[in-house]
């Protein structure tokens, strides 16, 4: 099975051909939006880790880590992950949705969305937290927007 680590390096892999920011915050983002809109479409993960509900929206505490050293600033790194065609052209599709956002407009969406609200529960905006976003909450929240499709 993949990794998380795999599909970040997809998509900084993106952000180097186009010359595009990628950020820390932005990569978690989009590599949440991989993975839910994966197990809303095809009934299975991409990868096996889990989100938590970080006062900025959805994070891999790993691939945090990984990427924590360069800050608010763009990530660089030379990134070429050996994926399936199949793989890529999903990747190519949620690039298509969501790459040309900035880290902030994607950390506003994740928090208007039922995943990371219900990580959250009642906790203050500013307040940490480590809780999971399940996946079967992201099957149920984006599984229904592929039927309204």
């Amino acid at each position: 099975m993949l990794s998380c680590f795999d599909i970040a390096d997809y998509f900084i892999s993106i952000a180097n051909e186009t010359g595009s920011f990628i950020s820390n915050l932005k990569l978690q983002k989009l590599v949440y939006y991989a993975q839910a809109w994966h197990i809303a479409l095809h009934d299975s993960p991409l990868f096996e880790e889990d989100f938590e509900a970080w006062v900025h929206g959805p994070v891999i505490p790993s691939l945090y880590k990984e990427y924590k050293s360069f800050g608010w600033q763009p990530i660089f790194k030379d990134a070429a992950p050996e994926l399936s065609d199949d793989v890529c052209q999903f990747l190519d599709e949620v690039a298509e949705e969501y790459f040309a956002c900035d880290a902030y407009e994607l950390e506003q969406m994740t928090h208007a969305e039922d995943p990371w609200n219900r990580a959250r529960g009642d906790l203050a905006p500013d307040e940490p937290s480590n809780e999971v976003i399940k996946k079967e909450w992201m099957k149920e929240f984006y599984g229904a927007r592929v039927k309204e499709d």
